[in-house]
């Protein structure tokens, strides 16, 4: 590592949020187990219409304050990685926070392993349960992909800016966009390793873009979504078969939860229907008859059929989902 270069950069992105969330979020990266020169804390300002930075000055030289015109969570974290200069990047969403007894397993994972790529952890949306880290050895991220269905999230991972090479966020996607940025990312990266503990504390509350569900929000959610699957869909073809094998899983995986998400956001069967037949004109639907997982094969079952849909539109949003 060089001299001058942190070891680690953190990227927060924040829209119009209070300023003590985002100072606790800033206090819980500044807690962590670095050096102050370690550490790069990015603040990227989406245009918020009141900037916060005048509640920030006590930071000092603690932070690097960017402010851009609003253009999404997608161009802000773009904004962000064109300044860092870390080895290793860790993506923070301005109301949620890292921990700090979590968060330093995967510390200790880039400090100990020099050919650590992608280090990926769980998140809690209460109380921490899992502080520990099982280990576990290392594996490439088109195998993990393979293998199980993994977390989406891009702020569930830190990972080295030479993996991630020129790949960006795609601009204009509002959701989803931590989906095709992840899958792109794992592809690329030869040595993963997944830990067990919960390092990053997520708040959804009533002001976060999943949260709403007006019409036009739930119909931008869908639209996005498709917009992703379809980008990562295109992909396939260029890949050698490996990582081609892991990405249908990915997509098809996705599938299902955007098809999930129609039942639930829209509970239309006149909505499903229509989005079924953009997926079918594209060839992902019927979904792949793979053994994927449990989940996956009795809900592909039941969308396949119109009496399933049927089922599934009049069962699913009296159901709790898993986490």
């Amino acid at each position: 590592m060089s001299e001058n270069r942190p070891l680690v950069s953190f990227i927060v992105t924040c829209y119009n949020l209070p300023v003590p969330m985002l100072c606790e979020c800033i206090d819980s990266i500044l807690a962590l187990t670095l050096l102050p020169s370690e550490r790069e804390l990015i603040i990227v300002d989406d245009g918020s219409d009141t900037s916060p930075m005048n509640g920030l000055m006590h930071y000092g030289d603690d932070i690097v304050y960017v402010r851009q015109k609003h253009g999404g969570v997608s161009e802000a974290r773009n904004a962000g990685l064109h300044v860092a200069r870390g080895t290793f990047v860790q993506f923070v969403d301005g109301d949620d926070r890292l921990l700090a007894d979590g968060y330093g397993h995967c510390i200790e994972v880039i400090r100990q392993h020099a050919d650590a790529e992608v280090v990926m952890f769980d998140f809690t949306r209460g109380e921490p349960r899992r502080a520990s880290a099982v280990p576990v050895p290392a594996v490439s991220g088109s195998e993990l992909m393979r293998q199980q269905n993994i977390r989406g999230a891009v702020w569930c991972c830190l990972f080295r800016q030479s993996v991630r090479g020129t790949l960006l966020f795609t601009p204009g996607i509002a959701y989803a966009e931590d989906e095709e940025f992840m899958a792109q990312l794992l592809l690329r990266a030869e040595v993963v390793y997944v830990l067990t503990a919960e390092a990053y504390y997520y708040r959804q509350h009533c002001a976060s873009a999943v949260s709403r569900r007006d019409e036009a929000a739930v119909c931008r959610r869908l639209d996005d979504t498709h917009t992703v699957i379809m980008r990562l869909h295109r992909l396939e073809d260029r890949l050698p078969r490996p990582e081609r094998i892991a990405l249908q899983r990915r997509v098809a995986q996705l599938t299902m939860d955007y098809l999930y998400n129609t039942i639930m956001l829209t509970r239309s069967a006149a909505v499903v229907d229509s989005r079924i037949n953009e997926l079918h004109g594209a060839g992902l639907f019927p979904l792949p008859a793979r053994p994927y997982s449990a989940k996956y094969t009795w809900f592909r079952r039941l969308v396949g059929s119109a009496i399933g849909r049927r089922l599934l539109l009049h069962t699913l949003p009296y159901m709790k989902r898993e986490r």
